[in-house]
């Protein structure tokens, strides 16, 4: 069958073969060949129509069972594509030519349908992989695969009790205490429930092990301790070089997480253009024998290129410099612990231009650049220095190898706060490890940091004493998931610890341990499958870890790895799948309907927008779905009426939904298409650990104004949705309402106060005074910690309850906006006169009020300072986000000086005491700033 389409006509042309055998002697074969011509107008695939049409044509019965066809069509990617979804639009579907063909179905029809729902899913094709031709990818997926589906049929043969657990975990509040149950005796006829909290009778989830105990059990292999020589490689040549100016120059390194092994090893300078050609032998300052197991071979190419003549009278400097053209790494042992041995061909990762402080990037990934057609390659050889195989020791020949020699302890750790050491601190720590591990367990990545890891025999009692270590908290556990510490068995260790941590802790802390994968030096890792296993176990976990990885699949550097995880996750969730894939078509169409706003040549009305919506295809595709910010929502029918498009630079989608659960409430969402959320994203993780923390010592500051657990989530490129908070406004709108004039509302002082009481009635207006005083507090000191800026009237809201709340987190760590090279922002943070006139009920002499609001301040910050650990280390797992204001460790020494690190209590406080009158003092100059966005922002005639 052949289907042809023109303009949404289908011309169908079915080709029937019908052999038939000749009763003639010759035994002749007769070959009937019958066409048949049918127009029909579609703009689905659909099979059944097809089946429909062609039954009323001569020879219909010589065709099979219709279940044995499959459309087929070449797609953008010039491959060949089944469709195996035919509810599928055409409109969706793209095929590159205008027709689809009708063939007979081969292989495994439902294997073929997962594959196809698994690659529309998770925006990459099944094939994409199978096409690898890596063993290491074959090998990883096909344990990933095995293993979700045993996770699978574990599942299915649970109780029905513990099913439901699995598939819809409830959400419980944590509490500090349970519940007095009261002294007296039980009345009659009464019900008691019993209430069962997250970690107390759940069985915990089976634990794995890995698939060979002795990953090297092949013979004829030789031990690389065994070997004295240095390491060496071989550096050929290079293609696709795109720098035609100056001498071209390769630099390589050795480095174990951050730390070089070695000296750097430079190339000759070579002055051919874009296939350069070194053959040269490159030689490391270290043996064979002295390499730890996670080394990693960083290379940079550059040219040299000669400066400009600098004015007579000058006086004389190098006069030429070093232009970065690409970077890549690559481990110097293969997933199967084996040396490398042989030729490998390095596609690599353009350079940043601005950044000529250091060509080499340890931190980078390990993958090479998917774009082989254009990116500039290296072609390297790894020489054998034997002829067997070199492997590198397993675990328990590691332990054994660095003596039994026991140190008398007499002295303790010098407890830091940061991990940089003198010499003789090194050696003090090195000496009295053992103290370190019985006394100051939690200080294990002080001890990894001193840790010589060119030299085995310390690698061997470092090995040795981790495996005795005793078992950190998951929050401790964390730190040790930065690539400064890339060992297998110091991450084997920490995702030990991690299995500690109880869904709802996994979930506050999952964007760290996605974004942290990207550090792992192989696909099969001990943190991809502890995911697996937790998302696979709570529905809930799931649905995040989807998203997570989901949102960065355009990313070159990680969407194989990324891609694999989330096959593995469809695979052992089947059913999963199709609420997924709603959200995913859902997304589709709000980016294509954000597409069309934002590019019409005219501008787009509201009535437009509704008309858009109305059709049938967007009507369904954007009804009856699972809320991507809240699983336990069901966004059932949306309001077409109350949708309309945002005035502002992205012109983000404003949608309300109707409640399914209480009838005439509505629930609203954003949908932003040009803005990376991430940054909001771990904004609003960590004022919501804030609040946990505060909570749990007893402090209450009425963070949470979200409905959604999340509030915010990324979901692709530059895409996301952020939850609208009911029953709000915003500080500019409340003061433009309360004002003759844009020009005057800023200095309005009265306007939040009186809106607070139209909104609320007399009895409820002290409790809503109070809600405003708890949160004001509560984010003075978030904002000051986490260095938020761009803080004007329009994103600073309050609830009709009083709760005041930030929005719109674009600029943090310090990173304040700046007008003509001005900083338009002179506080430490937000706390104007209008916030204190509200906190002091509108009475000047209310100081009591005010002394209370401040001291829920310096409480709240003494808080942070004594966890102030914790949010350097979840902002350094960040690093591998690629956040613009957070891509190194500089952009974190704001963190580490807002929370006074390094600093006691009593000298903390003093510091913030010192900012808190400031930010009071120099709020006229906050006052300036909002009376100047106001007057940009005013529309009014």
């Amino acid at each position: 069958f052949v289907v042809v389409v023109v303009d949404a006509v289908v011309l169908l042309v079915v080709v029937v073969y019908v052999v038939v055998d000749a009763v003639d002697a010759v035994d002749a074969v007769v070959v009937v060949v019958v066409y048949v011509v049918v127009v029909v107008v579609v703009d689905a695939v659909d099979a059944g129509l097809v089946w429909r049409r062609a039954s009323s044509e001569p020879l219909f019965n010589a065709l099979g069972d219709p279940a044995s066809y499959v459309f087929v069509c070449i797609s953008s990617a010039a491959e060949r594509l089944e469709l195996e979804a035919e509810h599928r639009r055409l409109a969706d579907v793209r095929p590159f030519a205008c027709f689809l063909q009708l063939v007979a179905r081969e292989g495994d029809r439902a294997e073929k349908l997962a594959n196809a729902q698994i690659s529309l899913l998770i925006g990459k094709g099944i094939n994409e992989f199978e096409a690898q031709k890596n063993h290491e990818v074959s090998e990883f997926r096909a344990r990933l695969r095995a293993f979700c589906e045993e996770k699978a049929l574990q599942q299915q043969a649970l109780p029905w009790f513990q099913w439901m657990e699995c598939n819809f975990p409830c959400d419980l509040e944590p509490c500090r205490a349970l519940p007095s149950r009261g002294g007296g005796a039980k009345a009659p006829k009464k019900i008691f429930i019993n209430i069962q909290f997250e970690g107390s009778d759940v069985s915990p989830p089976p634990s794995l092990s890995r698939r060979f105990d002795d990953p090297l059990s092949v013979q004829n292999t030789t031990l690389l301790w065994t070997i004295s020589e240095p390491l060496c490689i071989h550096l050929l040549q290079g293609s696709r070089v795109n720098a035609d100016e100056g001498m071209k120059v390769v630099q390589a390194g050795l480095f174990h997480g951050s730390e070089l092994l070695c000296k750097l090893v430079t190339s000759s300078e070579v002055a051919v253009g874009s296939d350069p050609v070194w053959n040269q032998r490159l030689e490391f300052d270290i043996n064979v024998a002295d390499l730890p197991r996670m080394s990693r071979l960083c290379i940079a190419l550059y040219a040299v290129v000669e400066k400009a003549k600098k004015p007579r009278g000058t006086k004389k400097k190098s006069k030429r410099a070093d232009c970065p053209i690409a970077w890549v790494n690559t481990m110097v042992f293969d997933y199967k612990d084996q040396l490398k041995t042989g030729e490998f061909l390095l596609s690599m990762w353009p350079s940043i231009p601005d950044d000529k402080s250091e060509l080499l990037n340890p931190m980078g990934t390990v993958e090479k650049n998917t774009n082989v057609d254009s990116a500039a390659a290296l072609l390297i050889h790894f020489p054998s220095v034997r002829p067997q195989p070199l492997y590198y020791p397993p675990h328990d020949k590691v332990t054994g190898g660095g003596g039994s020699r026991h140190v008398r302890l007499k002295e303790i750790m010098d407890n830091k706060n940061h991990t940089e050491f003198f010499e003789d601190e090194k050696e003090l720590l090195w000496k009295l490890r053992g103290a370190v591990q019985s006394l100051y367990p939690e200080s294990l990545s002080k001890l990894l940091v001193i840790t010589k890891w060119n030299k085995r025999e310390d690698v061997a009692q470092m090995v040795g004493l981790l495996r005795a270590w005793p078992e950190l908290s998951g929050l401790h556990a964390l730190e040790l998931l930065d690539y400064s510490f890339p060992d297998p068995s110091v991450r084997a260790f920490t995702v030990k610890c991690l299995k500690k941590l109880g869904d709802r802790e996994l979930m506050q802390y999952l964007i760290q341990l996605v974004q942290v994968l990207k550090y792992e030096s192989y696909l099969d890792c001990d943190l991809t499958s502890f995911l697996l296993e937790r998302a696979l176990s709570n529905k809930r976990i799931g649905h995040f870890l989807f998203w997570h990885l989901r949102s960065e699949m355009h990313v070159s550097s990680v969407s194989l790895r990324f891609g694999l995880i989330l096959e593995a996750y469809c695979r052992g969730n089947i059913h999963h799948i199709r609420s997924l894939t709603k959200q995913n078509e859902a997304l589709g169409k709000l980016k294509a309907l954000s597409d069309i706003v934002k590019s019409g040549s005219q501008k787009m009305s509201a009535d437009d927008l509704k008309l858009c919506i109305k059709q049938d295809s967007y009507m369904e595709a954007l009804s009856d779905l699972l809320s991507p910010l809240n699983p336990s929502i069901i966004l059932s029918e949306i309001c077409v009426e109350k949708c309309k498009y945002m005035d502002s630079k992205m012109k983000p989608l404003w949608l309300m939904y109707k409640n399914q659960w209480v009838p005439g409430d509505l629930m609203g969402i954003i949908f932003k298409n040009g803005d990376d959320l991430r940054q909001d994203m771990l904004t609003l993780q960590m004022i919501q650990l804030m609040e946990n923390l505060w909570k749990k010592e007893g402090l209450d500051l009425r963070y949470q104004p979200h409905d959604d657990p999340v509030g915010c989530l990324s979901t692709g490129n530059k895409m996301g949705l952020i939850e609208v908070v009911k029953n709000s406004d915003t500080i500019a709108n409340i003061q433009r309402d309360n004002s003759n004039s844009a020009a005057t509302a800023a200095f309005n002082k009265d306007a939040l106060l009186n809106w607070l009481k139209s909104k609320n009635p007399e009895h409820k207006l002290e409790q809503a005074i109070e809600e405003f005083t708890l949160s004001c507090a509560g984010y003075c000191v978030a904002t000051y910690v986490l260095g938020i800026g761009d803080r004007h009237n329009d994103n600073i809201m309050i609830r009709e309850t009083g709760q005041l709340f930030h929005i719109d987190f674009g600029h943090f760590l310090g990173n304040f906006k700046r007008k003509l090279g001005i900083n338009r922002e002179r506080v430490p943070f937000i706390l104007t006169y209008d916030f204190v006139h509200v906190i002091q009920q509108g009475r000047t002499n209310n100081s009591e009020k005010f002394e209370r609001f401040r001291d829920y301040c310096e409480r709240a910050y003494k808080i942070l300072c004594r966890n102030g650990t914790l949010f350097v280390n979840l902002f350094a797992m960040m690093k591998a986000a690629g956040l613009p204001e957070l891509s190194s460790f500089k952009d974190i020494q704001y963190l580490k000086d807002s929370l006074a690190l390094g600093k006691t209590e009593e000298e903390a406080l003093k510091s913030f005491k010192v900012k808190f009158n400031e930010a009071l003092r120099e709020s006229w100059k906050t006052k300036v700033n909002w009376m100047m966005h106001s007057l940009a922002k005013d529309k009014r005639p």
